[in-house]
């Protein structure tokens, strides 16, 4: 699951809106060092997940659990560097990064939260570190880069809710040559996941990694208010996916606007199908009322098929639908699932910077092993604070908390109750 979900669609209208240059980028290019830039990321995470119910990491001989208690702390540094391009009618560019963790606490008994990789022993690994780089081209508006990279496609994303980000490998070409259009295609060859350094280390006891993934999909600007897109995926060996993705918002005043979000997806094994059989359709429907400061969200979500639905080899951030949160996705073979959300920005009252956000989710329907109807429910809160001026400008600090409960027919399915607490602080510094 995501930190947080944002439709492709949603993302897309901050850029559609702008109005395409009658020259093109390429055109407009500055050069491989004057347009160059250099980043630096440095976070803090602490992570405690209590189990209830005698879950937990640790197994007993002969059986059950030692502990369902998980807490671990680390640092992680991300530095990256984009150059900008050459001059000439085919411009060439490098963007590369290099990133590396260290664990502040967490031993063998407590691990599990998926900060760190664990050696040979089965302790947390004290340091890692990872990077890599990519080749770029753009002739006029479109955009070729080949190497590793990081993917945001609703189809294939890769996720960032740890300390280092998954990294992708593969070339991914977008085209912005029709105004209000943007095109994406890509194909992508090897996956590594949050902690692991390797190339390709999405793997599992049943899942040898990602070999290949042809992904595509475009957006369209209708209107100010109104974009809509389509994407589609061809994992090797484990399945096919098709998403649309539809954004609205209609401003009613200054202070007051309705946005309505639709997001579906539609999953069919293929190959020899790694994954096991494979055959969801996965939709969601989210309307959110603002009103100044005050932002007021209802969503409704529903599974349906033979089976759940999945992602993972194609990045565990690949699941962009309204109810996918802090632990659960709300995904479960036939599921149907309610939110209720709330948000404060206190920029209105004299703080700005300062935010705050409460949701309620609560799933029911689902189809389980036993054949009893298995249901779940999860409240979140968030607050996050970003200094907005003096030498700490842009530090953030966050405050996320989260109640997962499922009945018994469930739990044996999914995951064990718990309660999940994250203190996560970020500071974000442009060197170049």
């Amino acid at each position: 699951m995501r930190v947080m979900k944002w439709s492709m669609i949603a993302l897309a209208v901050s850029a559609g809106t702008s109005q395409f240059a009658i020259a093109s980028s390429q055109d407009e290019a500055k050069g491989f060092v004057e347009d160059q830039s250099l980043k630096a990321k440095t976070r803090i995470e602490y992570m405690n997940r209590d189990f209830r119910n005698g879950a937990g990491n640790i197994a007993k001989p002969g059986g059950g659990y030692k502990s369902g208690y998980r807490q671990d702390t680390g640092i992680s540094e991300l530095i990256t560097y984009e150059s900008g391009f050459t001059q000439g009618t085919i411009g060439v560019g490098l963007d590369a990064f290099v990133g590396g963790t260290a664990k502040l606490d967490g031993g063998a008994g407590r691990a599990g939260n998926g900060l760190f990789a664990r050696d040979s022993d089965g302790n947390p690994e004290d340091t890692q570190s990872k990077g890599g780089a990519a080749v770029k081209f753009r002739l006029s508006d479109t955009t070729l880069k080949y190497g590793r990279q990081f993917v945001a496609s609703p189809v294939f994303s890769t996720d960032d809710s740890r300390l280092l980000p998954e990294v992708a490998e593969g070339t991914i070409i977008t085209s912005k040559e029709i105004k209000g259009l943007e095109v994406n295609l890509g194909r992508l060859t090897a996956l590594s996941s949050q902690t692991g350094m390797g190339k390709d280390s999405i793997n599992g006891p049943h899942s040898p990694g990602l070999t290949s993934a042809n992904i595509g999909g475009a957006t369209y600007q209708f209107t100010d208010n109104f974009v809509a897109g389509f994407a589609a995926s061809d994992v090797d060996d484990y399945f096919k996916k098709q998403y649309i993705n539809a954004n609205y918002t209609l401003p009613i005043n200054d202070d007051q606007s309705l946005n309505f979000d639709l997001n579906a997806y539609k999953t069919k094994d293929q190959g020899a199908a790694l994954y096991g059989p494979l055959d969801n359709k996965l939709w969601s429907l989210a309307a959110a009322y603002s009103l100044g400061a005050h932002k007021f969200t209802l969503g409704y979500q529903q599974s349906s098929g033979d089976t759940n639905y999945l992602y993972g080899v194609d990045g565990n951030g690949t699941i962009f639908v309204a109810n996918s949160i802090q632990i659960s996705d709300f995904i479960g073979k036939d599921e149907k699932s309610y939110q209720a959300r709330y948000d404060l920005n206190m920029a209105t009252y004299g703080v700005p910077g300062l935010s705050f956000m409460s949701r309620y989710v609560y799933g029911n329907n689902i189809d389980t092993t036993s054949g009893s109807e298995g249901k779940e429910h999860e409240f979140n809160f968030e607050t996050k604070y970003v200094f907005q001026e003096g030498p700490a400008k842009d530090l953030s600090l966050r405050l996320r908390s989260a109640i997962y409960r499922a009945n018994n027919a469930y739990n044996a399915d999914y995951t064990a109750d718990n309660n999940d607490v994250r203190i996560i602080a970020e500071y974000p510094l442009n060197i170049l």
